[in-house]
This record gives C-alpha cells, structure tokens and sequence, in this order.
C-alpha cells in the first residue's frame, strides 16, 4: 500500500484523518486569489459537526462554487449552492446553519418553497373544471394570513391551509367523480351531506372548511346560493376520543422506565404525555436551556410556570440528553435527529408523530387521558391556567362527568 507522502499514512488512515478537511481548506485558500474570511471558521463547524469524507466532500463542492466567477458573499453563496427540488442540499443546510448563527445571512425561504409546493400538488389534483376556483381559494388564504401577520392577529399555519385544501380537493373529486358535477353553481346541500356521510368522524372538520369556501365562492360570484348556510355539526360538544384504561397506562409506565431497548425520543415523549400532559409539539420544541437540573424543571410550551419532573420523568429526560451528547451537535433542541443534528431547528413533525408507534398508541390518545383525569378531579380553571390553556378548552373533557356529591344515595333507599 502506498503511503501518504506527508503524514507516513495509508491511503485508508488518511481518508479518516482528522486533519484531513483543514488540510483541504488550507488548499482551496490557496487557490483562491481572495479567499472569504469566513472559510476556515466554516470547515472547523464542517469538521465538528460531520465525518472526515462528507465535510471533505462539501468543502471540494464549495470549491466549485467559489471559482465560478460570482460574489463570495455569504448570502449569493448560500442561495447558489441550493438544489433545485424538494431538498437543498446537505451544503446548502451547512452553510445556512452556519451564516445565520453567525449573523452573516439570512436564512432561506426554503421552508415556504416547500409549502408551496405542497399547496400546488394539491391544487393540481382537483378535477380540471374545478381547479380554478380552488387556486383563487389558496391565493385567498395566503393573502388572508399575510393581512393577520401585518395586524397581528393569529394567522393560519401552512398545515392549517393545506388541510383546508386538501378538503376542498376531496369534495370536487366527489363532485366530479360520484356526484357528475363539474361546476361548484351546481353544489347543493345534498351533495354535501352526502360527501360528509363518507366520513362522519371528519364532519365537524370538513364543515368548517366548507363554510369558508363556499363563502368566499359566493363573495366572487363563483355561486349563487351558498350549500353550507344552512348544516350543522350535529356532534356531541363534549370529548368523545380515545383513552388508556389504567391497566394500559401501567404497561407503558413499565416500558418506559425499565425498559433499555425503547428509544430516548420515545420514552422523553411517552412519560411527559403521560405524566404531565404534554403536547407532542411542547416535547418537539423544548430545548436544553428549558431544563433547570438543580431544580428538576422544565419550561413546556406556553405554561406560566416551569413543570416539576418526578424522578421517572427526569431519567427519561436523562437519557434523551445523553442521547444527544453522542451525536456530538450544538442543536439546541433536547429531541435532536440525524437531520437536525447539524443544523439549529426542532425535529419534524412527520418524525414526532411516528415516535410512540412502537408503543401502540398516538401521543394525542396518551394526552388526553391524563387531561381528562386531571379536569374531573381537580378545577378546570386551576388545570387551563397550569397548562396555559384557555378554560374552555378543558371544559369539554366534563361532558360525561356527574360530581359524586349531586348523585342520590342509592344506600339509603
């Protein structure tokens, strides 16, 4: 085997070197006839942050574009090092991480080209004769968030408008396909309450959406007569979802305390759903400055006050911060994932919401039952002050319950 010149190295050691990116830095500095003043610091994040051979190989491509003639700024570097397509690029999510954490640029409008995109697929899959008016709906939306974001008021999440879209999609596709429309003029209420037959789980949902399209197909003249006026929900008020029974909270209190094999994620999520009724996106979004070790705390969500930890749920903690200290990442979030280890941002959703699938049961079922045990034994106002909820939002979980107090004494009769 022939030996690195330099070092007395195989080619293999030296292919897993250490030094072997700042050796390659070092190289394209000297290529350059005015090499950036933020390279060396960026192969040092590069070197910190991933393997020998893939920082190498974001250094050769940052090469190419360092030579190709345009501005080595950090804001034209980060756009045209971007791939076209769903994904920028492992170079492109390096060097925005690393130029907004140093203030040197801006971040990407990737997140809103995504979401774009998504509301496009959307769109496109509406029967032809329908589509127009759908399109108008989602340029409707968007505009409609802006004006909340400008006014300050709670605007709609892009999930929020792609779910709104995607019911709108499934009604034409009704439409067209079940009902031989091909014109929303045409849409009468029985062609309503027969698309919302098809899912009945679904039709507080669905009617809200509705409402809102067929409102703003009649502000346009798109229809006369609006078909949704007139329907109702027709469901209980009350909380009406799954819960644990108390035997299969049991089971998952055992899993995740005595058992080595779950994965961090899981137990971190499972026990703090569990426990203390935490939501999937306040376990997604807490970070490690959250924590108050000395104190056995953690600052969830929107809640007034940080949340005790008894000692299962601190070792669960524990061992989610263990498991990220291995990924060897300066991500400040306590749930970190291969994809989000080299970069600043929470886990995706998509990935909180496939963590319990081990377990069996969603991280909302597990939510709710703790929710509701606590409404029904304790005030609902002390409860949606804890949670930083709204109190009516726990007053649906009293639909079934009768205080104990008010039953008659069946004893004495």
């Amino acid at each position: 085997m022939r030996k690195h010149a330099g070092l007395g190295l195989c080619t293999a050691c030296w292919q897993r070197h250490p030094d072997r990116p700042f050796v390659r830095a070092e190289h394209l500095i000297a290529e350059l006839d005015n090499p950036p003043d933020w390279l060396q610091d960026f192969t040092t994040d590069l070197a910190a942050k991933y393997s020998v051979g893939r920082a190498c190989t974001m250094i050769t491509s940052l090469a190419r574009l360092l030579r190709d003639g345009q501005p080595s700024l950090p804001q034209s570097v980060l756009e045209r090092s971007r791939r076209p397509g769903r994904s920028m690029g492992p170079l492109a999510r390096a060097l925005e991480a690393f130029f907004t954490s140093h203030g040197l640029a801006m971040a990407t409008d990737q997140a809103e080209r995504l979401a774009a995109g998504r509301r496009q697929r959307r769109v496109v899959a509406v029967p032809e004769p329908l589509r127009l008016s759908v399109e108008s709906f989602s340029d409707f939306m968007i505009r409609s968030r802006e004006r909340s974001r400008r006014a300050g008021t709670l605007p709609r999440t892009d999930a929020t408008i792609e779910a709104a879209l995607a019911i709108v999609r499934d009604l034409a596709r009704f439409l067209a396909g079940e009902r031989g429309k091909e014109d929303w003029a045409l849409t009468d209420v029985h062609d309503l309450e027969a698309f919302l037959a098809t899912s009945p789980k679904a039709r507080k949902r669905r009617l809200v959406v509705l409402g809102q399209f067929f409102r703003f197909a009649r502000s346009q003249k798109i229809i006369l007569v609006d078909p949704a006026r007139g329907l109702t929900a027709r469901g209980p008020n009350g909380f009406t979802g799954a819960t644990l029974t108390l035997d299969e909270q049991r089971v998952l209190f055992r899993r995740w305390t005595t058992d080595p094999a779950v994965h961090p994620h899981e137990a971190l999520l499972g026990m703090l759903a569990l426990l203390h009724g935490a939501s999937s996106r306040e376990v997604k979004m807490l970070q490690a400055d959250d924590l108050d070790s000395r104190a056995r705390t953690a600052r969830l969500g929107h809640r007034p006050h940080p949340v005790p930890l008894d000692p299962p749920s601190w070792a669960a903690v524990e061992r989610c911060l263990a498991h990220r200290e291995d990924q060897r990442t300066d991500n400040p979030y306590v749930m970190v994932t291969r994809q989000t280890k080299s970069g600043q941002g929470p886990a995706s959703t998509a990935y909180v919401s496939h963590v319990l699938d081990a377990c069996g049961f969603p991280p909302r079922m597990i939510r709710c039952t703790r929710l509701l045990d606590l409404v029904n034994t304790m005030d609902p106002k002390l409860v949606a002050a804890a949670f930083g909820m709204d109190p009516e939002a726990t007053m649906i979980y009293l639909a079934d319950h009768v205080d104990p107090g008010r039953l008659p004494d069946l004893q004495s009769q």
